[in-house]
């Protein structure tokens, strides 16, 4: 997944319980991968789609609001929007993510990516001299981009003050991934086929007005619910105690 602190998850994990001789886990990695076949093919021969997302916060959510309507996630479907520094719009399927953006790659755009891109205009861009190697674009494209290259900050309390003082760029920017992440969804629906429980709305920019202009754009899809934040510290212990009270099993890598 790149340069990311959530490499280092499993590597703490087992550095931790070797010290206290204790058993260590590791559950809902970035990289775990439950694509279906098709949504594998890129449209480019030997380019194919990568399965990485948010898939710890996105799996933990999709659990409570299964919960919420008396159900597990194994037996209904949901659609999960992860809105954090990326963005990640996740179908599960009884439980699996079988579809995903890939918030480095593409989607919608976020507080600092770009999401997809237009192609020709991309290869034209590599090939300008603007920009000395692939590194440095791939630095701008997932660092320096989304809200952050368009307004100047990615931080979505400013942005709404911004908002509420007459800042007409900031408000069209702002819808405008608004409107983006709502695309997204209702893509997701389709890989789903309709079938779709709930849109669970989480993350640390899950607050108004982000979620009420994607509510308003996807809300005859199905019910939303919003879980703002991230609780994927929470979601570890969850994860460890469903196999330690048994009604999980492991799996060894």
């Amino acid at each position: 997944y790149g340069v990311h602190a959530s490499n280092l998850g499993a590597l703490i994990a087992d550095i931790v319980g070797r010290h206290y001789s204790c058993p260590a886990f590791i559950t809902d990695p970035v990289g775990v991968d439950e694509f279906e076949p098709l949504a594998r093919y890129s449209g480019f021969p030997g380019m194919e789609r990568k399965c990485q997302s948010h898939a710890l916060n996105i799996r933990a959510m999709a659990r409570r609001a299964a919960s919420e309507e008396n159900a597990t996630i194994f037996d209904i479907n949901f659609i999960v929007v992860h809105l954090g520094g990326g963005i990640s719009v996740a179908p599960l399927k009884k439980g699996k993510i079988v579809d995903v953006n890939n918030a480095n790659d593409g989607g919608p755009f976020s507080p600092q990516r770009t999401g997809s891109l237009p192609t020709t205009q991309l290869v034209n861009l590599c090939f300008s001299g603007k920009y000395k190697n692939a590194k440095e674009l791939n630095y701008i494209i997932t660092k320096k981009s989304g809200l952050l290259g368009y307004i100047g900050t990615d931080d979505g309390i400013e942005i709404t003050a911004r908002i509420e003082k007459g800042d007409t760029k900031a408000l069209e920017v702002f819808q405008a991934m608004a409107y983006q992440i709502s695309k997204e969804i209702g893509a997701m629906a389709a890989v789903l086929k309709g079938d779709v429980n709930s849109i669970v709305l989480t993350g640390g920019m899950a607050h108004p007005p982000l979620t009420d202009w994607i509510k308003d754009a996807t809300n005859w899809i199905a019910p939303i619910r919003v879980f703002p934040g991230e609780n994927e510290m929470l979601a570890l212990a969850e994860a460890g105690l469903r196999y330690l009270s048994g009604t999980e099993e492991l799996k060894d890598y």
